[in-house]
């Protein structure tokens, strides 16, 4: 999947109508008159490490890589993937059918980068999760750049955007504010303080904010669907990991970090990046181009779940056809709805070797 593509005359660019060069047209058109934050144009997917990487991680990363060969094949330029993982996000709950529960029990709503590998094999449970997404790239030969929230957080890459945050505090509370229940409005905050006595991120809301001195105050009493709160009260920089930022946020806060000029995501997440563009903009900096895609679904067009068991895992498409099969399934339409299931195999693999017997032809 990821050999360096080859070279075309610009000439050949109007004929080419499929998706991955609308949406290279897309870009460079975005950065018409300006230069790229990060030095080259930077594509970024993510990934949430509360569990292995699946079919959808691989969807993403595929699609998001052609169009990057594609805007390399118009314009001659280089560029980056990176590769995020929300590792500082807290352990909601239990994964199923994974070892060590009652330890991971012990856990919950703590940092998946705080919490102990269940399996005993890496430095932490996000630790575990991230070294089998970069073996899971790394297999399929993508080239990307990895980057780990936690990192980022903790080694002050973000302490700009987040005193930026601080600065403009009203400004992106009222940018989410008409997005929430009346009564959830009076507490929200884009900060998600990490309680220094307990160490969880859910159970602590921020009850004051002094911008002039980066600081927030902050109080560990809101127990979060039976994770239970310590009761601690206290101060804390913004800065250097003390505390992270809800989702819409943090997604501003990393396309304004790192000048991120293109992602990918769900369409149930148009309306997040909505937001996640008007914060990014608030803080100074223009947003990506992105492209929402459909999600998949099963046999009965029921949306694939992990609770309903409705899904295909990667191996058990692999297990009866290659992964140029699956590539050609994934880079059909992707923003209409696709069947994922066993009987669509066949058909995809039908389909590959047709086209394998017309270039054959040639």
């Amino acid at each position: 999947m990821g050999a360096e593509p080859n070279r075309l005359d610009p000439q050949m660019f109007s004929k080419l109508k499929n998706w991955p060069y609308r949406e290279a047209q897309a870009l460079q058109k975005s950065l018409r008159n300006r230069k790229p934050k990060s030095g080259k144009v930077l594509l970024e997917t993510g990934f949430g490490p509360s569990g292995l990487p699946h079919i959808g991680t691989f969807a993403e990363v595929a699609r998001t890589t052609w169009v990057r060969w594609a805007y390399e094949l118009m314009t001659g330029e280089e560029t980056l993937l990176y590769a995020f993982s929300d590792d500082l996000d807290g352990l909601r709950k239990v994964p199923d059918n994974m070892p060590n529960a009652e330890m991971l029990a012990e856990h919950l709503g703590k940092p998946l980068c705080d919490i102990p590998d269940p399996f005993g094999q890496e430095e932490s449970f996000s630790g575990y999760m991230n070294a089998r997404l970069r073996d899971f790239l790394d297999h399929f030969g993508f080239e990307y750049t990895f980057k780990a929230s936690h990192t980022q957080y903790r080694g002050g890459v973000f302490n700009d955007g987040l005193t930026r945050i601080l600065e403009n505090y009203e400004k992106v509370r009222n940018v989410i504010l008409p997005t929430l229940s009346p009564e959830n409005r009076k507490a929200w905050s884009p900060f998600m303080p990490i309680c220094e006595k307990c160490g969880k991120v859910y159970t602590t809301r921020v009850i004051d904010v002094a911008p002039g001195e980066g600081v927030i105050r902050y109080a560990c009493d809101q127990n979060y669907k039976g994770i239970v709160a310590c009761g601690h009260e206290g101060e804390t920089p913004v800065t250097d990991g003390r505390v992270k930022v809800g989702w819409k946020v943090d997604w501003a806060l990393r396309w304004y970090t790192f000048g991120v000029n293109y992602e990918m995501y769900g369409k149930d997440l148009i309306d997040s990046a909505r937001l996640s563009a008007k914060i990014c903009r608030i803080l100074g900096e223009q947003p990506p181009v992105g492209m929402f895609y459909e999600l998949f679904l099963d046999e009965q067009s029921r949306k694939i779940s992990k609770s309903l068991g409705n899904g295909m895992t990667i191996d058990e498409w692999l297990k009866y056809g290659p992964v140029e099969s699956l590539a050609m399934f994934i880079m059909k339409k992707p923003r209409q709805a696709s069947k994922l299931f066993f009987g669509a195999i066949p058909q995809h693999v039908d389909e590959l070797l047709q086209h394998y017997n017309r270039f054959e032809s040639l």
